[in-house]
C-alpha cells in the first residue's frame, strides 16, 4: 500500500514538473511527432486555405489578360447577375432534391450493413463481406459510370434480360423519371461499405458487459440492437449527420457529370455541373465563383445551425 501510494506521488511530481515546462521545450521535445503532421497541414494550407485569395474574382469584372490583381471591382453586381439567372431555380431545386434523396435514403444504409456485419461471427465470412461492399469506392465515376452504363444502357444486361423476356428495352438513362432514382441507387451502392467501416469501429468500442446485463434481463438480439447498441453509436450517428448536412448543397458531380445528358438535364442539372459550363466552357469566371462562395457560406450556416441544434439537445457535438 506505502508503494502505490508512492508511485501515486511520484507520478503527480512528474505530471507537475512537465506543467512547468515552456510551451516552446515540449514542442522540440516532440518535435519528430509533430513533423508527421506537417504532410497535412500543408495540403490544407494550400488546398483549402490557399485558393481564399481567389474568392475576390467574384466581386471584379475578371479580365483573364489582366489577371486576378488588375481586373476593376465592380461590388456586387456579380452576385445580382447570379440572383437573376434563369437557371438558378433550377440548379439549386435539382441539388437540394438529389441530395435530400441522398441523405434520405442514403444515410441510413450504411449504419444497418455495420448493424448487420457486427452480428456476423464467422470471420473470414465478415471480412470478405467487408472487402467486397468497400472496393466499389476506390473505383473511379469515371469506372463505376461505365459499369452501369454496361447494366442499364440501351445494349445493357437489364435490357438484354428485358427484350429475352419479350418485354420492350428501357433506356433507362435517357428517361428523367428514372435518372434521380439511378442517381441515388448507384451512389449507396459505391459508398455505403466505406461509410459503415466507421460505425463497425464505433460498434468494437460497446462495452461486452452491456450486452450481457441485456440477455440476463431477457432481450433478444433486436432489443439488444435498439436499447444497447443504437445509443452506443448514437454520437457518431450524430456527428456524421451533422457533416452531411454542411453537405447538401453537394449533390455529387464526378457523378452527375459522367452520368447526365441532354434527355435529362431537366432534373439531373446540379449547381456543380452548372459551374462547370460557366467557368471553364463560357468563361464566365466572376459567376462560377459567386456560385462558389454561396456554396460555401449556405454549407458552413448548416454545419454551425445544426450543430447548435444538436447540442441544445443534449447529444455529443462538433464544438
Amino acid at each position: 500500500m506505502i508503494h502505490l501510494s508512492a508511485r501515486v506521488h511520484k507520478t503527480k511530481e512528474w505530471k507537475l514538473r512537465d506543467s512547468k515546462k515552456k510551451l516552446s521545450t515540449r514542442i522540440w521535445e516532440a518535435r519528430f511527432i509533430y513533423l508527421l503532421i506537417v504532410p497535412t497541414i500543408l495540403y490544407f494550407f494550400i488546398f483549402a486555405y490557399l485558393p481564399f485569395v481567389g474568392l475576390q474574382i467574384a466581386f471584379k469584372d475578371f479580365q483573364i489578360f489582366k489577371g486576378m490583381w488588375e481586373s476593376p471591382w465592380v461590388g456586387w453586381k456579380n452576385f445580382e447577375d447570379v440572383f437573376q439567372s434563369a437557371k438558378l431555380p433550377q440548379v439549386t431545386i435539382n441539388t437540394i432534391t438529389i441530395s435530400l434523396y441522398r441523405l434520405l435514403f442514403g444515410f441510413p444504409v450504411p449504419i444497418l450493413f455495420a448493424l448487420l456485419l457486427n452480428e456476423v461471427r464467422v470471420l473470414w465470412f465478415k471480412r470478405t463481406i467487408q472487402t467486397v461492399t468497400y472496393f466499389p469506392h476506390f473505383l473511379s465515376w469515371v469506372v463505376f459510370s461505365g459499369i452501369v452504363f454496361n447494366l442499364l444502357g440501351p445494349l445493357g444486361i437489364i435490357n438484354l434480360l428485358l427484350k429475352n423476356l419479350g418485354f420492350e428495352p428501357i433506356n433507362f438513362l435517357t428517361m428523367p423519371e428514372y435518372f434521380r432514382s439511378i442517381l441515388v441507387v448507384t451512389g449507396i451502392i459505391k459508398e455505403f461499405g466505406w461509410g459503415a467501416i466507421i460505425y463497425l469501429a464505433a460498434l468494437s468500442g460497446l462495452d461486452p458487459q452491456q450486452y450481457e446485463a441485456a440477455k440476463i434481463d431477457g432481450a433478444g438480439k433486436l432489443r439488444q440492437i435498439w436499447h444497447v447498441t443504437l445509443p452506443g453509436i448514437r454520437p457518431m450517428i450524430v456527428l456524421m449527420l451533422v457533416l452531411s448536412l454542411g453537405g447538401i448543397l453537394d449533390a455529387g458531380f464526378d457523378q452527375v457529370f459522367m452520368m447526365y445528358n441532354g434527355a435529362v438535364m431537366g432534373v439531373g442539372d446540379i449547381i456543380d455541373t452548372y459551374v462547370y459550363r460557366l467557368g471553364l466552357m463560357e468563361a464566365q469566371y466572376e459567376m462560377a465563383t459567386v456560385f462558389g462562395l454561396l456554396k460555401g457560406i449556405i454549407g458552413f450556416t448548416l454545419i454551425v445551425s445544426a450543430n447548435a441544434i444538436i447540442r441544445r439537445m443534449g447529444e455529443k457535438s462538433l464544438w
